[in-house]
């Protein structure tokens, strides 16, 4: 019975071990963005090694500490920087994104899950072959469609227009299949209690694909805020650049400030981490379960 116990808890205890050691790995990095912030400094170096460094100097050199910490970086990239308005850019397009995308993909997710008609294998297949293709492959053809057709070269409206069109074919299949598990017999019962078709998307389908919607906000809003490739590619202005082409410009050729890089960064990744605890709760699948009897 003893032995039987220890093979019982041994590999648990070596799992947690495993995962220790990897959450440190993964934390190690974001400790050093947050050393590299708070130091106040421009360079990748938190002491100056001496001549014949002894161990404990090569120690200070790679533990992730501050050894004074300030808000000088994040007081200059705000107000010494164009970092503001970058920041203004990226929140005025991931907002609009946001609402663009998920008022398409929940309009066609429905439209796809609950109708028959022609072409929808095909406009399903068609989302799904076009996630196969790295998105490098559209820089081209989004540049010349974008800029040279639309002429929305270096505006708002161009990056919205092409962030919501890239994003909609995952959040169309991912709603799409949402949709197919909630029960029609909820539709039909509220159909025949004299509902309208859009009564019933919007006060009885909506509300129960929360989860869904939620994750395809999230999804949306990461993607119009964090999304450098494109928005470095659509856009030549300097006051319009969004905040992570704005980050590229803290490190470029002919400047490294990585301390204005690190705070920049921070304060990047505050407003995603909010919106993923805001809307954690909705992130739980399976509300409809018991909704229907039988």
């Amino acid at each position: 019975m003893a032995g039987s116990k220890r093979e019982e808890h041994l590999p648990h205890w070596l799992l947690h071990a495993v995962l220790i050691v990897m959450t440190l790995v993964t934390v190690y990095p974001i400790l050093w963005v947050l050393t590299i912030a708070f130091s106040g400094k421009q360079s990748l170096a938190l002491v100056d090694l001496p001549a014949t460094p002894t161990t404990a100097d090569r120690l200070r050199a790679v533990v992730p500490w501050p050894g004074h910490p300030n808000m000088a970086n994040f007081v200059s990239v705000m107000k010494d920087q164009p970092f503001a308005r970058w920041l203004v850019n990226s929140a005025i397009v991931a907002l609009a994104t946001t609402a663009l995308g998920v008022f398409l993909a929940c309009t066609a997710g429905y439209a796809f899950s609950r109708f028959r008609f022609p072409g929808r294998r095909a406009g399903l297949m068609s989302f799904l072959v076009s996630q196969m293709f790295p998105g490098v492959l559209t820089l081209i053809p989004l540049y010349i469609i974008v800029v040279k057709w639309l002429g929305l070269g270096s505006t708002r409206t161009g990056l919205v227009l092409v962030y919501a069109t890239t994003s909609i074919p995952f959040c169309v299949w991912m709603l799409k299949g949402y949709f197919d598990t909630i029960p029609k017999d909820l539709e039909e019962a509220a159909l025949i209690d004299g509902a309208s078709a859009p009564t019933i998307f919007l006060r009885i389908v909506l509300p129960l694909a929360k989860p869904a919607i939620a994750v395809t906000a999230l999804f949306s809003f990461m993607w119009g805020w964090n999304e450098f490739i494109l928005a470095a590619t659509l856009i030549d202005k300097e006051d319009m650049y969004t905040a992570p082409v704005g980050l590229g410009f803290f490190v470029g050729g002919f400047s490294q400030q990585w301390g204005y890089f690190a705070a920049g960064a921070i304060i990047v990744s505050i407003p995603v981490v909010a919106l993923f605890f805001y809307l954690q709760r909705y992130l739980i699948s399976g509300l409809t379960a018991g909704s229907v009897k039988g």
